[in-house]
């Protein structure tokens, strides 16, 4: 378990925000280096070739620990739907087969399937919510011999409900389905193992639970897929590009690995030292430790509300990280605008108000949470 780290964050002392999921606030350290970083532009005869690897190669290696993968099977990208769009236009489907969603998935998560969709005469198959918090059996029941795709996040991103990758991975591997993952509402709260779930492709963002800036993501992509086409061609994912004097020798060889996904101007020399610095702390705190500490903050936040009446999922069934409070009838009209008028910050996702801590949470925020929910 760990401390509070409220100290660590540039968060004022009167706000509570529990809405990580919504977007991380910045941790001091990730603030400094993007200040420098920023102001490093201003002198360009100080940036060296070396330059345009390091950082995005020591963020690259940083992700790949927190799934156990290798750094060469990691992309970096500029969003979520831009890593899904890799893999949609890589993945083969064929009319009459079909692609597993989840309802209320993320958009990013959807239009780029319904898209690969139509232009395979292809049927998009929605897995409708549970009435409890468990969609895994939803999950496989739609799984079968006609599916190509299951498109699936870790988590729900409404209201924190668990989706059993490793069952999903096992299943969509027996009918020859690929495994697609949206993992931005989980990773860096939630561990997972590459290993365990077994994925084709798993992208994530980097300003939720990565803590780290807007605009930067990943891409893991499994070695069978490494000889595939990217979506751009851009001089950095060509062989030898660290030669600047060679970049006229035009090479059909790509970098090893993903590399060959990544994103034109990855260096991006502002950002890419803020992924690095976020990262440098997920791995000093460690996901577990992450994980079993908001565990306890959200066990907290549950046994109020269904104190109160409020339908929460069990604990089994949804993340450590995150979760949905339901009322009787739907949430009452203005209930965000009455929480931030006394500096509570949650989400409405869907008919849950999702309320999503993190390290920098102390009791007195969950205390005021309550009050205020209690009042409406």
């Amino acid at each position: 378990m760990l401390e509070c780290q409220r100290s660590l964050f540039d968060l004022p002392d009167d706000v509570r925000y529990l809405n990580c999921a919504y977007m991380a606030p910045q941790l001091k350290r990730v603030t400094e280096v993007g200040l420098r970083s920023v102001a490093s532009k201003a002198r360009p005869w100080n940036v060296g070739p070396e330059d345009f690897f390091r950082d995005s190669e020591r963020a690259r290696t940083l992700f790949s620990g927190l799934i156990g993968a290798s750094r060469d099977d990691i992309a970096l990208v500029p969003s979520v739907s831009y890593a899904l769009a890799t893999a949609a236009a890589i993945l083969p489907i064929h009319a009459g087969q079909n692609i597993v969603i989840l309802a209320e998935q993320f958009p990013s998560n959807v239009y780029v399937w319904r898209e690969r969709a139509h232009q395979s005469d292809a049927d998009i198959r929605t897995v409708s919510r549970p009435a409890s918090g468990a969609w895994t059996g939803g999950v496989l029941d739609a799984i079968d011999e006609a599916t190509a795709i299951v498109a699936v996040p870790n988590v729900h991103w409404t209201d924190g409900s668990l989706v059993d990758l490793g069952a999903v991975g096992a299943r969509a591997r027996e009918v020859g389905a690929a495994l697609v993952v949206d993992a931005t509402q989980s990773l860096g709260a939630l561990p997972l193992s590459i290993d365990s779930v077994q994925p084709d492709f798993l992208a994530c963002a980097s300003y939720k639970w990565l803590l780290g800036p807007y605009s930067t993501g990943f891409l893991y992509a499994h070695p069978r897929w490494h000889h595939a086409a990217p979506l751009e061609h851009n001089w950095q994912n060509r062989a030898n590009s660290e030669d600047f004097a060679g970049l006229v020798d035009y090479k059909d060889a790509f970098q090893p690995g993903a590399r060959r996904f990544d994103v034109g101007e990855r260096s991006n020399f502002a950002l890419m030292p803020m992924v690095v610095a976020a990262l440098e702390q997920l791995e000093a705190w460690g996901v577990d430790a992450i994980a079993a500490s908001l565990q306890s903050k959200t066990d907290i936040i549950a046994d109020e509300a269904r104190a109160r009446g409020l339908h929460v999922a069990e604990r089994t069934e949804r993340g450590p990280h995150m979760l949905g409070v339901r009322f009787p009838g739907g949430a009452p009209s203005g209930i965000l605008a009455s929480l931030a008028d006394e500096n509570v910050h949650v989400s409405l996702r869907g008919d849950s108000i999702r309320i999503s801590p993190h390290l920098y949470n102390r009791d007195e925020d969950i205390e005021r949470l309550f009050g205020v929910l209690s009042a409406v």
